[in-house]
């Protein structure tokens, strides 16, 4: 867009990608988020010694925080994103709610406010039926919530959820959902400009998570029809037009398995997942989002949206999927990249990029696009085999399970997918297939640097222990 770009970091960010991309880099301070990428003070600094006038927030950190949206708007910057009002009723899960039913948008039964210690809540839940789910007011990304059975440990469970709430959002808030039983997440992709107009880019599929997080990603969703895909895109727009919405975002429901739907939250900001939506729509999202912040009219129509083929993404973590997902560091030591053209590979990292324990351990997004589903599940399947990642453990091989998976390919699963099939999607750890795709894989990377194969030695399966790629 011909725009000049300032870069922010950490001092355990100094050699990162987007540090040498950026046409200047400021140095916030140290590794801890508190002292960096948390710090509103020293971003805005940054931004007015550099002589920016806008900031984008990606979509991690300060990205959904009102309090940073006026200090931008405050110090005289645009902020690349929604208006901080809008941000701070749709960041509170309790006020959304409201603005929900008010706005005639279908919400989960629920109790918009508990409090720990509170007996009387026993009743109440007792009404809405068990299970239900305790969930904190702010925030997101699994933290402070809990699923509750029965009566039995409910009080227990809104205590823990709620300190729970507090240590990780600073808002001790929790509130109490229905539980749905095997739904499946889906979130419509909406623009709305600083005018009053509002389009949707269809729906993401987003029912592969672990933990409450997303991994694999779709658009179009397998299992709506266009008159429910019509709906839930109506509904999605009329939920944030009821808040003044200005911006790109994202509107999730839980989908049940007899076709109802239920709002679930409004993400204000860019998600991972957005290039599935791109890829079948050839819509820049991030430059509408540019420009809508400059102010700019919306120039596009809903009829002007048209979808084409299927697409599909897969999160690939430093972590192992065969050890309950734990994060893994260390050293890239190689990495070898798919280069089919309807591959798209978003990410932060290069070779000799260190992997260390301060942040999320997301370090690409693979994306692939077909005609059709099949088409595009295939070719994730062929891009996962030529990924491959040496110096950590990744999930690229639990990726490959669960693409590969049976359900995945009929389209029928939910948001306990992993749970449901962890026995055939996580590896033993003494298989045999292990040493076997380690050592096939060390090989490949000898050859990638022009090395005799003669040259292995007893200390290769070392090397190779060291390498912890992702076991297909």
């Amino acid at each position: 867009m011909g725009i000049a770009t300032v870069a922010v970091y950490s001092e355990s960010d100094s050699d990162a990608l987007h540090v040498g991309i950026a046409d200047e880099a400021v140095l916030l301070g140290d590794s801890i988020p508190s002292e960096s990428y948390l710090n509103i003070r020293k971003i805005i600094k940054a931004a007015k010694d550099s002589g920016a006038d806008a900031i984008h927030p990606g979509y991690g950190f300060l990205s959904e925080n009102p309090e940073f949206i006026r200090a931008c708007e405050e110090a005289g910057l645009i902020f690349v994103g929604p208006n901080s009002k809008a941000v701070e009723v749709l960041g509170s899960k309790t006020a959304s709610r409201d603005m929900m039913i008010k706005a005639g948008v279908p919400v989960v039964p629920g109790l918009d406010s508990v409090k720990p210690g509170d007996d009387s809540v026993l009743s109440d839940v007792e009404a809405i039926g068990y299970p239900v789910m305790v969930k904190a007011a702010s925030g997101g990304g699994g933290k402070g919530m809990r699923r509750v059975d029965s009566p039995h440990n409910l009080i227990e469970s809104i205590a823990a959820a709620s300190r729970e709430a507090e240590a990780a959002f600073g808002d001790a808030t929790v509130f109490v959902e229905k539980f749905i039983e095997k739904p499946r997440h889906i979130e419509i992709q909406v623009i709305t400009d600083k005018h009053g107009n509002a389009v949707h880019l269809f729906e993401r599929e987003c029912s592969i998570q672990r933990r409450h997080q997303k991994i694999i990603e779709e658009a179009p969703s397998a299992v709506l029809t266009e008159d429910k895909r019509i709906e839930m895109g109506d509904a999605a727009i009329k939920a944030v037009k009821s808040v003044g919405y200005d911006s790109i975002g994202t509107v999730e429901f839980l989908f049940t398995p007899s076709g109802e739907y239920y709002f679930l939250e409004v993400n204000t900001r860019v998600q991972v997942e957005h290039p599935v939506t791109e890829e079948i729509t050839g819509i820049d999202i991030i430059e509408k989002q540019i420009n809508i912040a400059e102010g700019e009219f919306l120039d596009i129509t809903q009829q002007d949206i048209l979808k084409k083929g299927h697409s599909i993404e897969c999160r690939i973590y430093a972590e192992d999927g065969d050890n309950n997902f734990m994060p893994s560091s260390g050293v890239i030591k190689k990495l070898c990249i798919p280069e089919q053209s309807y591959v798209r590979f978003d990410t932060g990292i290069k070779e000799g990029d260190v992997i260390g324990t301060f942040y999320d351990p997301i370090m690409a997004k693979l994306i692939v696009w077909g005609e059709d589903r099949r088409q595009a599940i295939e070719r994730m399947k062929e891009a996962l085999i030529d990924l491959a990642v040496f110096g950590v453990k990744t999930s690229i091989g639990f990726m490959y399970r669960a693409i590969n998976h049976e359900k995945f390919y009929e389209g029928d699963f939910s948001t306990n997918f992993i749970d449901e099939y962890k026995s055939e999607l996580v590896l033993n750890e003494n298989s045999s297939r292990d040493a076997a795709s380690a050592l096939a894989a060390y090989l490949e990377y000898q050859r990638n640097q022009k090395e005799s194969i003669n040259t292995i030695s007893n200390e290769a399966w070392e090397v190779i222990n060291d390498f912890q790629i992702g076991r297909i």
